[in-house]
Order: structure tokens, then C-alpha cells, then sequence
């Protein structure tokens, strides 16, 4: 039985062979004018259909933006998140959702990591513990400690790095932190300024920042810093949920339609906080496609632009890609996906892969008769190519 793609295809390949029914083999031009031209010149004839498309495209995605709706934007920030409800390219309402216990939990767990951002360079390379070596590369290890043992640089930052934690320490009874059931916050951070306080010291003394000495107070504070990420995890999804919950009773049908688009460094990209609580208020048909998680390079400026210019892409691109690729279904999903189109092909001229569609061209057409070696990078290899 014909498909839409299969009659799709035969009328495509009808209509190319009427096209070139009526060409000749002579050098004409687009307007029917003939005479010689430069290579440079020709190839730049050819480029110019692809600025053409490119400006076009730009045109389109910018009109696209604008009828983006509804979308959220989360910006994954300092605060836990900086939320934007967005309506046809305009911002309706931005709202910092989560409470400042989030923050404060998650500056005091960050202490270990503090001290040991100081002092990593002093490390000594050559003393990994047995039970780290199998997970730390050597060749990061001399990356990270590129002083050496023998400078002691860092005590002069150490300590007032010390004094900004016994100050946090003597007013910690201020700040008013909250405990329930599953731990006193203001406990966890107290033992955790307490113990980094006695580390430093002793570390100052003896002059040495050592592996085995620093994994000791990072075990005993542990249990302390688990308290706190509950505490960081609990605001969160309590400041998110009731957030979702009014603004999907604000839009009411039009919930079904939303897209969210999270805005993550590639630290936090995979299983961002965000993203995990999100995905349980969207309509749970269209979570995977329409939740995007969006990977920066840092935390860009302007959030709200950046992710709509990134989903007006999307969006068009799920509409070409069943259009511009109507006879090849696995070639249309990679133009709506992550995919390079290209990467399939690579794939299977590395002999890593196959081709992406049904209708692709084996290898061994591709090199006209002749035998070419293609240098595999990934396996150490040769992969052989014959017509």
C-alpha cells in the first residue's frame, strides 16, 4: 500500500525528471545567459543559495518567536530559579519561586569545595589514596596541581577564606533556619563551619594540603552536608510546585500546549533540579518532546531570549523536517532532534554506523570504483571502502 511518504517520493522524482527533461548540457545560467566564469565565482553563486536560505530562516524563526504560547523559561540560577511565564514573545510574569533557605543550605555545603579550590594546587601528584586512584585520571591530577607540594601560596587565602566562615559561624543563630524531622539546618551548618575551622588550622600549622587528611574532614562533615541538600531539595520543589500549580490553573487548557524550556550549565545539564520537578505538572504526552533542556556555555545575559531563539528552531524545524524530508522518516527525526544531519554519514564512512535513511546510498557508490582508506580516529583502524 502507497504511504504519504512513498507517493510523496514518486512525485518528487516525477517532477525532477520533468525538470531536467528540458536542459541541455551547456554552460547557461539561472537567467539563460551563457558565457565563462571564474571557479571563484561559481562557487560563490553556490554559496549564496545557502546565505539566501539562512536569512530567510532568520526571518522565520523571528516571527516564530513571537507566537511561541505558552512558555516557561526557567533560568537555573544562584536562587534555585528565576521563572518566566511568556506569552507570544512577551514576559507575563517573572517570579523567583523558591525561598532564600535554598541558597543559604547550599553556600554552607559548599564549603569543602571551597578549601579545596585554594589548595588543589599544592597537591602532591604522586600520593593518590589507593581508594581514589581508580577514579581520579592521573594526567587531570597534574592538570589541577600545577604548583606542587612545595608552595604554600595558599595559606594566605585559606585563612581569610576561615574568616568568612567563623564569621558566618557567630551569627549563624540570626539567621533563623528551619528543622523538622529529617534534620535541624542550623546543626548541619554549625558542625560544618566548626570542623572546617579546626581543618584549616591545622592545616595552616602544618603547612600541608594533603589528600588523605582532606578526605577525612570531607567523610566526617558528609552526613552534615546530606542534611543540607535536603534542606535545598525540600524549598525547592515546595516553591516550584506551588508555582506550577497557579500557573496552570491561570492558563487551563492552554497548559496542554506548553513548552518550558530550562536553561542549564553543563554541570547541572542532565537531570537539572528544574527539569526533574517540571516534568511532573506537564501533560505527560508531550513532556519528552516539549520539556528542553538547554545547555549553555555560561549563564547568558538575556535568558528569555536565548530560549525562545532556541524553541522558535525547534518548533519550525519539527514542521520542515516532515516537509523538506517527507520520503525518509529517520533523516526528518534528526532534523527535529539533537542530531547533526551530517553525523550518520560519518558514521558510516568511519564504519561506525549506517545511514541515517532508506533511501541513502550504500558506501561503497561513494567512491566511484575506487578503493579509499578512511582513517578511523575512534577504533585505531582502517575501514576499507570498495565499489
Amino acid at each position: 500500500m502507497p504511504t504519504r511518504r512513498t507517493v510523496l517520493s514518486g512525485a518528487a522524482a516525477i517532477g525532477a525528471t520533468a525538470a531536467f527533461t528540458g536542459l541541455s548540457t551547456s554552460n547557461a545560467s539561472a537567467d539563460g545567459t551563457t558565457g565563462n566564469v571564474t571557479q571563484q565565482q561559481a562557487r560563490d553563486n553556490i554559496l549564496a543559495v545557502d546565505t539566501g536560505m539562512r536569512n530567510n530562516y532568520d526571518a522565520l524563526r523571528a516571527n516564530v518567536i513571537n507566537q511561541l504560547d505558552p512558555v516557561i523559561v526557567v533560568n537555573n540560577d544562584l536562587v534555585g530559579g528565576t521563572y518566566y511565564l511568556i506569552s507570544k514573545g512577551k514576559v507575563i510574569e517573572q517570579i523567583q519561586p523558591v525561598d532564600p533557605v535554598f541558597a543559604l543550605a547550599k553556600s554552607i555545603a559548599h564549603t569543602p569545595l571551597g578549601i579545596f579550590s585554594i589548595c588543589a594546587p599544592s597537591l602532591d601528584p604522586n600520593h593518590i589514596l589507593p581508594a581514589q586512584a581508580k577514579y581520579i585520571d592521573p594526567h587531570d591530577l597534574r592538570t589541577v596541581a600545577f604548583n606542587g607540594p612545595a608552595n604554600t601560596n595558599w595559606t594566605t587565602a585559606l585563612q581569610t577564606f576561615s574568616n568568612t566562615l567563623d564569621t558566618a559561624r557567630q551569627t549563624l543563630e540570626s539567621a533563623n533556619l528551619p528543622s523538622n524531622s529529617n534534620g535541624s539546618l542550623h546543626d548541619s551548618c554549625a558542625y560544618i563551619l566548626d570542623r572546617a575551622h579546626d581543618f584549616i588550622a591545622t592545616t595552616i600549622r602544618n603547612r600541608e594540603f594533603d589528600m588523605q587528611s582532606f578526605e577525612a574532614f570531607t567523610t566526617d562533615v558528609y552526613p552534615s552536608i546530606r542534611t543540607n541538600m535536603y534542606w535545598s531539595s525540600r524549598v525547592q520543589i515546595d516553591g516550584v510546585s506551588a508555582l506550577m500549580t497557579r500557573w496552570r490553573k491561570q492558563l487551563g487548557p492552554a497548559w496542554s500546549g506548553l513548552y518550558v524550556v530550562v536553561l542549564s550549565i553543563w554541570t547541572t545539564y542532565v537531570q537539572n533540579q528544574n527539569s526533574v520537578i517540571l516534568k511532573n505538572f506537564m501533560d505527560q504526552r508531550q513532556q519528552p518532546t516539549h520539556l528542553i533542556d538547554l545547555m549553555t556555555a555560561q549563564t547568558p545575559t538575556d535568558p528569555v531570549f536565548v530560549a525562545l531563539d532556541n524553541l522558535a528552531r525547534i518548533v519550525q524545524d519539527n514542521i520542515a523536517a516532515e516537509m523538506v524530508f517527507a520520503s525518509d522518516q529517520p533523516t526528518a527525526d534528526a532534523l527535529k532532534g539533537q542530531p547533526d544531519l551530517l553525523s550518520t554519514e560519518i558514521l558510516q564512512l568511519l564504519g561506525t554506523g549506517t545511514a541515517a535513511g532508506s533511501t541513502a546510498a550504500p558506501a561503497a557508490a561513494l567512491t566511484k570504483g575506487q578503493l579509499t582508506q578512511i582513517a578511523c580516529p575512534f577504533h585505531n583502524r582502517a575501514s576499507t571502502l570498495r565499489a
